[in-house]
Parts: structure tokens; C-alpha cells; sequence
């Protein structure tokens, strides 16, 4: 890592040497068997698939990509020792010095110690209060130099666009891209942020007549909740000041796509949309889109067509024109999908629906939803404000800003999901940038969140759209942030639970849309899609997949992505085999990151299977460079 503060940590370790490198081994080891939890047997354990690791050590190299034998037959995780050849991927995720040789040691042993800390449940439920005790007891500069040297270093780049430079460029020598992200918070109390959000997500038409407008539960501002930041793992939370606080996110993301175009070559950048404008269109929106979804459904099942995949409801016109008829609808919905604007001739399904959307140009009237008794459309709200119009307009343009200047950087843009209250008006706008600037590439990504319920149809119809209307489908696969915020605002507020059940689920859907964006890439090469994943099973999953359709890393079609800081010998040993590997990489000013480094440690606990294992893996590579005389190793840049 750069900056004066590694420089010094070099110098110091120079001058006590191999004495001052044994105490802290045995410091590390001491906290190590102290753990009250038992910690994975070393590297032979039955759960890792060993049907993609390669033993033989001379296929032990930089190069981890191998043909060996087709085999489609056994999908399952399997112990085979002998791998045979024919045009397959696979990758030893256990050689740890190919994993490993972009760190020095004095970096092993930093991520050793603080992956170890990370695991001590009293320090990460009481993190803010020990950092907070640290910076009155050591003062403000002697707690940013150790931060620099522990938490910070591990998994932040630095405080600007310069001071990240190092780490982004060391990366990258080993094929490492980058997704910068700017991960300053706002330091709000509890009852300012509450403050803000009421506010900030309420209607002119709400606070003048509450209740007035009959509007659902999920899509309307609850005190209890309305600090977002509770029970988010791992994404930054803004919340909404005045358009002049819009305007600064704007040019700070737009510094962030600048930095990334010079840094790194074909980077990304992430933004947030509740950054950009006030989010009580992002609510409102929302609730217009999901109606108007639910009210097709309601037709579907009057033809007889509930119960079936999304795509797969279809309705006949002329029974959907009786239906609205019998329901005391006026005016000739047929007119409404007249010049071959079907995409099967007499059948509507929920793409063309969304069409009747589409073509409404001012705001307030896209708030209208149908009415499922009377099948007229309605205003969503009795009072919509010009300056709230003003608004809405200013966010969109500000997405439209941001998707350009990406276009004229070489930079993508990766828009984060947010709570699913948001997320269906968030998602329609990127598919409204996507149709823009995604013509020859994918430029503009989308995030979808696998432990969603509505994950699958979500990802389905968006492959579909883009599909008939031509431009390049771009997806970056999570499995979300938000889960146990969700559900107990679900539980309180008295509205479905939009999570999977279990874990278990959300993997079995997490696979199901790569599978499904995995096929579509093999029938259809304009489609894109980051596997954002630490899980070692869905990165295996992933090759084994790509195994049988034949795609290979060069297409540049499936990208993976980490956190900075964690899971290198998952992200070293992908790169060194070719494939496109990005860190997501945030930088800010020490003290404004807190936030994010709490989460941090809150998500190493949370995750401790996939920690225990890396923390081994770091281990034996520490070990391995003790006995064979590399303790003094220094990457090659």
C-alpha cells in the first residue's frame, strides 16, 4: 500500500527483523487458539470442489487456465483427484503464493490480524465505541496513522483521487480492474436522519391531507424506519438535504468516473440514485410501476393465467378489451397496441403492458395507477407542485449527466440497488439509461439483489426487453444488503415479506438468474453480467457453467467482483487466469469512512465460514514464505 504510514511500517520492520516478525506471528497465533470457535480443518475438507482444483504442482503457475474433459453429466461438488483435458476452466483457489503475490508480508499479517479481530463478536458490536475511545486517547493524527496501518489499510485505498492511485495501479499489474467508490457518509445523529427522511419522502398532498390519498403501506415513509442505516451490512446510506446536496453528490460521483477513466483501463464506477434527487418520486414510482404490475396480473388471472412465469402471462386483446369493459372502463384499449406494437400478434404480455408507461413524458403523469374496481386509471396523489415536478426532473437529469460523462471517460456505470421501496423505480430509470447508452456496449449496469423473491422475473424481464428492443443487457449479481432491515419493517408495517426464506434459497436464486444471464450470453453476446460474490461455491458454480456453454475468459463477457481487502485468493487467481476481475475499491477522507469500515467488520462476522477459510489460506502462505527464506518478499509492479 502507498503513503508514508506503509513506508514507515517498512522501515520499522526492517530494523528488528525476523525477531520483531516471529512476535507477531505468535501474536496472531495466540489470538488464533484463544477464538472460542473451531476453525476449519486445513486444506483437504470434502465441501471444496475439487472437480475445478488442479493438483499437479507444474500446472501450479500463473497461467490457471487448463482444457481438461468435458463432463456435464455430474453437476454436484465432487472429490476427484485426477482431472482430465478438453477446453475447460479450472483454477486452483488453494496456490497461495499465486493468490498472494501482489502482498508483501507485512500485509499478509495485517489482514491476518484484523480478519481476527473482525471475529471477536464484543469488539464488533462495540466497534464505534472502541474507535471513538481510540481517537480521544491517541488524538486525531496518531489514530488516522494506526487506522492507516489496520482497519483502514485493509479496506480502504486512500483519502482522494490521487493517494488511491498506488493501489488501483498495483491491482491492476496483476489484472485487477477497479469499481471506485466514494464512500463518505454523513454524520447524522439518529434523530436528524429520522428528520430528513420524513421530510424528504412525503408529498406536498400527504402533509397537507394525510391519509387522503390511499396510499400503500411499503411505499410511504415510516418514523420507525426511517433511519436507513439500521440493519444494512455493506451499502453507504444517503439521505436527502436540498437539491444543492444533490448537485455535490453529482460532482462527486462525476470526479469518481473522471478518476477511474485515468486510474484504470475499462473501469467502473458505482452510484447511488437516492443520492441524486429527493426520494419521494423514487417511492412513488415505485408504488405506480408495482400496481400497474399487479393490476396485469389480476387480468391474467381473469384469462386464466395466474400461476405462470412472468413471460409466460399472456393476454389474449380482444378478451382483455371485454374484461376492462365488464369492469366499466371507457375508450378502445386495442388502439392502445395498434401498429404491430405486439410482440405476438393479438397477445399482450407484461413488456408490452409496461409500453402504456412509456409514453407518458410528464412527471405527475406517470403517477397514475389503475384502479383494480373500476379499471380506469387514477392519480396517485390529489396534489402534485410544480417545484415537486422541478424535482423529479432535476434527478433524472442528473442520471442523464452521469451516464454521459461515463460514456466520454470509457468508464461503466454500476447503479448500487437500494430497499426494495425504492428499488423498482430505481430500476426502471437504469433500463431508461440502459436503452440510451447501452446500443453498441453495456455501459450502464443494473444490480439485482438475489435474495429478493422477485429476483428471477426482475432479471428475466429486463434480458427480454433487451433483447427486443436491441441494446446490451448489463448486470451485476448480489445477493443484498438490506435483508434484515427489510423484514422487520415488513413484520412491523404488515406487508409480504419480499425475501427468500433461507439462505439455501437465495443461493438456489442467486444461480438461477446467472444461469439464466449465463444463456443468454452464449445464444446472445451483447449481454454482460458481474458475478459480485465472495461465495467460493457460486465463483465455482460460475466456471462450471461456463465450462459447458463454452465461454471463455476472453469473451470479457463475465466479470467478477470483491471488496478490496477481502478474498484475494479468490480475485488473484480469476485475474491470472484471464478473466475480468474488479475490486470494489472505496477511498475518503479516514475519519468520513468510519462507517463504512464498522459495516466492514460487521459483514467479516457475518460471513465467518468464508473469513475462517481465507484467514488459513493467508496462514499457510505466511508459513510457506517463512521456510522457504521469502519473509522479505516485494511485489513486482
Amino acid at each position: 500500500m502507498g503513503g508514508t504510514p506503509q513506508v514507515a511500517l517498512n522501515i520499522m520492520y526492517l530494523r528488528t527483523g525476523c525477531r520483531r516478525f516471529l512476535c507477531i506471528c505468535c501474536l496472531y497465533r495466540s489470538l488464533e487458539l484463544m477464538s472460542l470457535r473451531k476453525t476449519l480443518p486445513a486444506f483437504g475438507r470434502a465441501t471444496l470442489d475439487r472437480s475445478l482444483v488442479i493438483s499437479t504442482r507444474h500446472h501450479r503457475s500463473v497461467q490457471a487456465l487448463h482444457p481438461t474433459k468435458t463432463n456435464t453429466e455430474d453437476e454436484s461438488v465432487d472429490s476427484r483427484e485426477h482431472v482430465s483435458y478438453s477446453n475447460k476452466i479450472a483454477i486452483d483457489f488453494e496456490q497461495t503464493k499465486e493468490a498472494y503475490k501482489s502482498k508483501d508480508t507485512l500485509e499478509l499479517l495485517r489482514s491476518l490480524v484484523v480478519f481476527k479481530l473482525c471475529s471477536y463478536d464484543i469488539l464488533v458490536d462495540k466497534n464505534k465505541e472502541i474507535m471513538d475511545l481510540s481517537r480521544k486517547l491517541l488524538g486525531q493524527n496518531m489514530f488516522e496513522q494506526f487506522m492507516k496501518m489496520t482497519f483502514y489499510g485493509q479496506f480502504v485505498a486512500g483519502e482522494d483521487h490521487q493517494s488511491i492511485r498506488p493501489v488501483v495501479q498495483k491491482n491492476q499489474a496483476y489484472g485487477v480492474g477497479a469499481v471506485l467508490d466514494y464512500s463518505v457518509e454523513e454524520d447524522l445523529s439518529q434523530e436528524e436522519a429520522e428528520r430528513k427522511e420524513m421530510e424528504s419522502c412525503m408529498s406536498t398532498s400527504e402533509k397537507e391531507s394525510p391519509g387522503a390519498d390511499h396510499r400503500e403501506k411499503k411505499f410511504t415513509a415510516h418514523r420507525k424506519f426511517s433511519n436507513r442505516r439500521e440493519g444494512v451490512t455493506s451499502a453507504r446510506t444517503y439521505f436527502y438535504a436540498d437539491e444543492a446536496k444533490c448537485d455535490q453528490h453529482m460532482e462527486t460521483f462525476l470526479k469518481c468516473i473522471k478518476a477511474s477513466g485515468g486510474s484504470s483501463e475499462d473501469g467502473f464506477s458505482a452510484i447511488k440514485t437516492t443520492a441524486l434527487g429527493r426520494p419521494q418520486f423514487l417511492l412513488q414510482f415505485s408504488e405506480v410501476l408495482v400496481k400497474w404490475r399487479r393490476f396485469f396480473s389480476f387480468l391474467a388471472a381473469k384469462q386464466g393465467k395466474d400461476g405462470v412465469e412472468v413471460l409466460e402471462q399472456k393476454l389474449d386483446l380482444e378478451q382483455l378489451q371485454t374484461c376492462l369493459a365488464r369492469l366499466g372502463a371507457q375508450g378502445n384499449i386495442q388502439s392502445c397496441f395498434s401498429d404491430g406494437r405486439l410482440h405476438s400478434s393479438g397477445m399482450v404480455d407484461m413488456l408490452d403492458w409496461n409500453r402504456l408507461i412509456d409514453e407518458r413524458t410528464k412527471i405527475s403523469d406517470l403517477l397514475v395507477v389503475p384502479n383494480l374496481q373500476t379499471g380506469e386509471l387514477e392519480p396517485l396523489l390529489s396534489k402534485f407542485t410544480e417545484e415537486e415536478e422541478r424535482q423529479m426532473k432535476r434527478m433524472l437529469q442528473r442520471l442523464d449527466v452521469l451516464a454521459k460523462h461515463a460514456v466520454e471517460n470509457g468508464v461503466r456505470l454500476m447503479v448500487d440497488a437500494e430497499q426494495t421501496y425504492f428499488q423498482p423505480a430505481i430500476s426502471r430509470l437504469t433500463v431508461e439509461m440502459k436503452r440510451i447508452f447501452n446500443r453498441d456496449k453495456a455501459v450502464v449496469f443494473n444490480t439485482y439483489q438475489c435474495y429478493l423473491k422477485e429476483a428471477f422475473d426482475n432479471v428475466s424481464m429486463d434480458v427480454e426487453l433487451s433483447r427486443r428492443e436491441g441494446w446490451c443487457f448489463g448486470a451485476k449479481l448480489v445477493r443484498g444488503a438490506y435483508m434484515y432491515q427489510e423484514r422487520s419493517r415488513a413484520a412491523e408495517i404488515g406487508y409480504d415479506d419480499p425475501i427468500n426464506p433461507d439462505y439455501e434459497s437465495t443461493n438456489r436464486m442467486y444461480h438461477r438468474c446467472l444461469d439464466y444471464v449465463l444463456e443468454e450470453i452464449e445464444q446472445n453476446k451483447k449481454a454482460n453480467v458481474m458475478v459480485a460474490s465472495h461465495n467460493i461455491d457460486t465463483v465455482k458454480h460460475t466456471l462450471r457453467r461456463m465450462n459447458e456453454m463454452g465461454l471463455a475468459p476472453t469473451d470479457k463477457k463475465v466479470y467478477f467482483g470483491q471488496l478490496l481487502g477481502m478474498c484475494d485468493q479468490i480475485s488473484f487467481p480469476l485475474a491470472q487466469a484471464g478473466f475480468p476481475v474488479y475490486k470494489y475499491v472505496p477511498y475518503g477522507p479516514v475519519n468520513e469512512v468510519i462507517p463504512y469500515l464498522s459495516r466492514r467488520a460487521q459483514e467479516n462476522r457475518g460471513i465467518m465460514k468464508g473469513v475462517q477459510m481465507e484467514r488459513e489460506l493467508l496462514w499457510k502462505e505466511l508459513m510457506r514464505r517463512l521456510t522457504s527464506g521469502e519473509v522479505f518478499y516485494t511485489p513486482a509492479v
